[in-house]
């Protein structure tokens, strides 16, 4: 199939790249100097030129002070964006898979949530990227939104400074003799090379929908910083931060733990557990320990352009 990855230099659009072409389709990565989805002349000049068969999307603007400071900027990319390229792949008869988020509710559910829970998003950026979802539903018949949580993986991410959680860990271990993490947020923290993995898997199926896609389990950040540091025999004091130490400016769901359903009820979930995730992460690296004496060494990671 002829794939287009829409932010194909991004943290969880690189793996995408590299799981669809592993898959044998012919991959297009288009990133924010090819395209701007939120204007539409952009979007449809571009696509209609390269016909698709599936156009994937991943931008979007998710650092999520930023979307509180300009909510009018927020809904441009995360709202409108989507539609166009929703009305666009309609036109083509191309199938639309949407990356959305967690954000999309409160957290005060207290277990996972499935596809049938209301959403009930706190901030500017889950409200713009559940308005996404609606656009992309409403003007897309062939279409898979797909939200995820936790995503950490080998390219840098702009919008958390080019340092995932396990990256900044990793640098805060090597720099403190003691690390402060909360633990009082609850996740499914998830690997962009296991979540492009499942991409592919769903993009064989034809049954268009809603689907949370993260790795099995959850944690605390806390309880992630620990696996990291024991997987990688840190010498490191790691401690859970008291309640207010790190405030936030913009209020976060608690628990964003999302369950596989709909990909469990039609027999495509591949998704590892987030344990098995991270140790698969970490042997990727460069010179990183793994339990015992074991250093192995990192593939080439694409540049950003």
């Amino acid at each position: 199939m002829k794939i287009v990855v829409i932010g194909g230099d991004g943290q969880l659009g690189s793996d995408l790249v590299s799981a669809f072409t592993a898959n044998g389709d012919a991959v297009r990565a288009l990133t924010h100097s090819h395209i701007e989805i939120a204007n539409p002349a952009s979007v449809s000049c571009l696509l209609e030129e390269i016909q698709p068969d599936v156009i994937i999307n991943t931008a979007a603007m998710h650092h999520v002070e930023n979307c509180e400071r300009e909510p009018e900027k927020a809904f441009a990319v995360n709202g409108l964006g989507p539609k166009n390229l929703a009305v666009v792949a309609q036109s083509l008869n191309a199938v639309l898979m949407h990356v959305s988020t967690d954000y999309v509710f409160d957290g005060s559910k207290g277990s996972p949530y499935t596809e049938a829970d209301n959403p009930h998003p706190l901030n500017t950026y889950g409200i713009t990227k559940l308005a996404g979802e609606h656009f992309v539903r409403s003007n897309s018949e062939r279409h898979f939104v797909v939200r995820t949580s936790g995503l950490y993986g080998r390219n840098p991410c702009r919008a958390k400074n080019g340092l995932n959680f396990v990256e900044l860990m990793l640098k805060l271990g090597k720099e403190r003799p003691e690390v402060r993490v909360v633990d009082s947020e609850v996740v499914s923290p998830t690997s962009t090379v296991e979540l492009a993995r499942q991409l592919v898997q769903l993009s064989r199926s034809d049954s268009y929908g809603i689907y949370h896609a993260t790795a099995e389990g959850s944690c605390s950040w806390y309880e992630f910083a620990q696996e990291i540091f024991a997987l990688t025999d840190a010498p490191v004091r790691l401690k859970a931060a008291e309640s207010g130490e790190f405030p936030t400016k913009v209020p976060r769901p608690k628990y964003s733990v999302l369950e596989n359903q709909a990909l469990k009820a039609r027999g495509l979930n591949i998704c590892k557990h987030w344990r098995d995730g991270l140790r698969s992460y970490l042997e990727g690296r460069t010179h990183v320990r793994i339990g015992s004496d074991k250093y192995l060494t990192a593939p080439t990671t694409p540049n950003r352009t």
